[in-house]
């Protein structure tokens, strides 16, 4: 081969093999793989102005840092409520020393009967840390609403037996603050606690 056309096949070989790593290192990294619904993005559940069991004033940026665990539900619930909450205080404990960094919220769509003191009594029941919010009625329809949340009073047999249909999933934020997953119920212990782990890991690996 020619002198100039070998060193002319160099030059091409070295820009393609250089394109192609600048093509490489422009793809997209490969996205979590959550067991949950993936909603990254969406322009809902902004905020969470509701009072907790203690009589505090809270909003989701009181939490920053931590992945929060947002379900709605009551304390009369026969099965979806507390089977939710067990689970999510397993998860908490399997986290381990990351533990305290999982806050659960759990929103009552019933503050007629779920007084501040049925509700304390009702978290301590699950994990100390966990905070119930409850609000005005008037409160928490605005708040149902942005987190598009269903809950409807169902009669019993008199006028306090009632029961609540409600929304069974929960949404799940990242330690910065934004809306990442919807937890469809029965996700199980596994699912819950792989994607809290996605979720704070993504946080350390931003440093």
């Amino acid at each position: 081969m020619h002198k100039r056309n070998f060193i002319k096949a160099i030059a091409v070989g070295a820009f393609a093999a250089g394109a192609g790593a600048i093509f490489v290192g422009c793809t997209e990294a490969p996205k979590p793989a959550f067991k949950g619904v993936d909603i990254t993005g969406v322009d809902y559940a902004k905020d969470l102005p509701l009072t907790d069991q203690f009589g505090q004033q809270r909003h989701l940026k009181d939490f920053a840092g931590k992945v929060v665990a947002v379900f709605f539900g009551y304390t009369n619930c026969p099965d979806v409520c507390p089977t939710t909450m067990a689970e999510l205080a397993q998860v908490k404990s399997d986290l381990g020393a990351d533990g305290d960094k999982l806050q659960v919220l759990f929103v009552t769509v019933d503050p007629e009967r779920d007084t501040p003191e049925v509700l304390k009594a009702y978290m301590a029941h699950f994990d100390p840390s966990f905070l119930a919010l409850r609000g005005s009625p008037e409160e928490l329809a605005a708040v149902a609403k942005d987190f598009k949340i269903f809950y409807k009073q169902v009669p019993g047999e008199t006028p306090t037996s009632y029961s609540m249909d409600h929304s069974a999933g929960m949404y799940m934020f990242d330690p910065a603050g934004h809306l990442r997953l919807f937890q469809r119920y029965g996700s199980g212990v596994q699912a819950l606690l792989d994607d809290t782990r996605l979720l704070l890991g993504e946080k350390k690996a931003r440093g």
